[in-house]
């Protein structure tokens, strides 16, 4: 493993099993204060990445209760005290709660929540600094699930207005290696994502609802 990330900033993307789901610890490197997102299936090898590089992880998040996110939280508290939040708790040490627009100090960073609905009614992403942690909001040519129009509709609003107006140079840690690159940035998204090159939600949902024989005609995995 190494450093992803800007000087004094340290993103680390982890492979932690499940459905190719990611997990990721965040962290001033000056200041050795870290935060981790979707702690899933294998929480001690965040644990011991923080020990090994002299971290102290103060948050856990999760980017939705989706069992697949969440599973590793009863051990990460185990294993670093701290308790995972989620959209609309209230973090222990700051008594911050987790809602669109909060905004909690990392060292010299800001943890900054983004609510997007859509996947699920509480997703969210986690801004620090260019990095991006898009759960199942977004992936690298793909974007989160939904199982109604009405879900979807909000999932495009997210993304269009709470995503797509970030600085092209932001960079996408998303919650599973679903594309065909592990990283991406706004910019390339906005250029090639096939859903959110669609004019308008009318044809952002007709991709949804024909992503299978659109994949195969495309040869996407």
């Amino acid at each position: 493993m190494q450093k992803n990330g800007r000087a004094g900033m340290i993103v680390e993307q982890f492979e932690t099993g499940g459905d190719r789901n990611f997990a990721y610890l965040c962290a001033d490197e000056k200041w050795k204060i870290a935060m981790v997102v979707d702690p899933s299936y294998d929480p001690d090898a965040l644990a011991l990445y923080a020990e090994d590089w002299g971290l102290k992880i103060q948050y856990v998040f999760n980017t939705h209760r989706h069992d697949d996110h969440t599973n590793g939280n009863e051990r990460m508290r185990k294993l670093t005290g701290r308790h995972a939040v989620a959209y609309g708790d209230v973090e222990d040490i700051t008594q911050t709660k987790i809602l669109h627009g909060s905004r909690l100090p990392l060292g010299d960073y800001e943890v900054e929540v983004i609510h997007t609905p859509g996947h699920t009614e509480d997703s969210i992403c986690l801004r620090v600094d260019d990095a991006l942690f898009t759960g199942d909001t977004l992936f690298v040519g793909k974007v989160g699930g939904t199982t109604t129009e009405a879900q979807a509709r909000e999932e495009y609003e997210s993304l269009h207005q709470q995503l797509m107006v970030l600085p092209d140079t932001v960079r996408i840690f998303p919650g599973h290696d679903f594309g065909v690159e592990r990283t991406s940035t706004i910019g390339r998204e906005k250029e090639t994502n096939p859903f959110l090159l669609r004019a308008d939600f009318d044809a952002f949902f007709e991709l949804k609802q024909t992503w299978l024989e659109y994949k195969k005609r495309h040869g996407i995995a």
